[in-house]
């Protein structure tokens, strides 16, 4: 009877824990009325969520039961084998789709995607830090700031143009990278993780108060679009433009357009190097790092150059974005690095499955784009059924980004703990390579 009632016990807890937690996060909100500001009570949304941890938890204890430990690894190894293979044809098939996406003609899904794109290169570079080297960064929007306003200031300044100033923001990104290194050499763990994120906010509050410099919270305005060939996209469709020069209609999709290409040819090219660089005696330096760093200073190699090169690599392809952010938005301030950011970023990396390229990728498409796309369909669902509730669950979705990238994590690290590609295939094998279960890979320690 005990045995039987320990689920029920424990989802009970479950749900009382999420009502704690909840309470003012849910069942609490702020209201208008005759008296001013007034504190209203939500009680209805505060049950539905108590009640899907509540059935929830019982689920998975139900869906734990049916399995032993052994079982379970062996699901696990067959499921890592399952995407492993599914992914030599999923790979192609993204990059087709993505190719292929501007021919669909409309500006809404080509924005999307170059957003999607713009964090799946983040999470790239990210993930050499992280899930090669197994070093936590928490202050990776550190390096994005720094490419973006690498090339804000060097173009307005200096009328530099963005095929110039893309290199020239890496390098200083990579360089940003290595300072942060060399203090952390001997950190681990959770000290590592303090420090980097407090160099994130270093380099924020440098932003906001070096006003001489970086414009301080005002930002940066006009900062020059990237031209094809010397050719500027404009509307005047005179000489000397895009639209001028193969004698078409000016129109802003061709710029937008344009930009969606450029992304995605600076994300084929991290993923390139990466894949690369992991083939290479550094990227076997990098996994050795992460497997156990007493073992890598015991086969001689250089723990100090493995994890400035990581630091230096990873935040070299931040600064690409970062540069690219830039020349998209036309304008930057500091509110756009903030802390969220490095964490949207990691989490797109742990959700996708660390040292995983096509688990990032897949992970950055369901967390960026599918909040917006589950945006747009409530959107859709209230106009076509005339209901205000739908819409109004769609206004406030922004909101709750990060309530549900919090669930997102919570789900995926009870029933996907390594992430959603989380099997590893040996970069090196004398035979045949045998993928890796994630139990048996190491997840780094930093």
């Amino acid at each position: 009877m005990g045995g039987g009632m320990a689920p029920l016990r424990d989802a009970v807890l479950s749900a009382l824990v999420t009502l704690g937690l909840f309470v003012p996060l849910v069942g609490l909100v702020t209201e208008n009325s005759d008296r001013g500001l007034v504190l209203g009570w939500r009680p209805v949304a505060l049950a539905v969520v108590a009640g899907i941890v509540f059935f929830g938890r019982l689920l998975i204890l139900a869906v734990r039961a049916r399995r032993t430990p052994a079982e379970e690894r062996q699901a696990n190894r067959a499921l890592a084998e399952a995407v492993t293979h599914a992914g030599k044809y999923v790979a192609p098939v993204l990059i087709a789709i993505a190719v292929a996406l501007p021919l669909t003609g409309s500006r809404y899904y080509v924005d999307l995607a170059t957003l999607v794109l713009t964090y799946i290169m983040l999470g790239w570079g990210l993930n050499i830090v992280v899930g090669l080297a197994g070093l936590l960064d928490l202050g990776y929007v550190a390096f994005y700031a720094v490419g973006a306003y690498s090339y804000a200031i060097l173009a307005t300044t200096f009328d530099l143009g963005f095929w110039i100033c893309l290199p020239l923001a890496g390098i200083l990104s990579a360089f940003a990278g290595m300072l942060l290194g060399f203090p952390v050499l001997r950190l681990r763990g959770d000290y590592l993780a303090i420090v980097t994120l407090a160099f994130g906010e270093i380099i924020r509050v440098v932003l906001v108060n070096w006003v001489s410099l970086t414009g301080g919270p005002n930002g940066i305005t006009g900062i020059p679009r990237p031209t094809l060939f010397g050719l500027r996209f404009s509307m005047d469709g005179g000489e000397g433009t895009v639209a001028g020069f193969f004698d078409i209609e000016p129109a802003t999709i061709q710029r937008v357009i344009f930009l969606y290409y450029v992304i995605l040819g600076l994300a084929l090219i991290t993923n390139w190097v990466t894949l690369r660089l992991r083939r290479l005696p550094l990227g076997r330096a990098w996994e050795a790092l992460r497997e156990d760093e007493v073992a890598c200073r015991s086969l001689g190699i250089n723990v100090r150059n493995t994890k400035l090169t990581a630091f230096a690599t990873g935040a070299m392809f931040g600064g690409f974005a970062g540069a690219f952010f830039a020349t998209r938005q036309a304008f930057i301030s500091p509110e756009s690095f903030t802390f969220i950011e490095s964490a949207t970023v990691l989490a797109i990396v742990v959700l996708g499955g660390l040292g995983s390229q096509l688990g990032v990728a897949l992970a950055a498409i369901v967390m960026v784009g599918g909040l917006e796309s589950l945006r747009d369909f409530l959107s859709f669902l209230g106009d076509q059924m005339g209901s205000p509730f739908f819409a109004g669950i769609a206004g406030e979705l922004p909101l709750y980004r990060m309530l549900i990238f919090g669930l997102a994590l919570v789900t995926m690290m009870v029933l996907r703990p390594r992430g959603l590609v989380s099997g590893r295939t040996p970069t090196v094998a004398l035979t045949g390579a045998k993928e890796i279960a994630a139990e048996l890979v190491a997840q780094g320690r930093g």
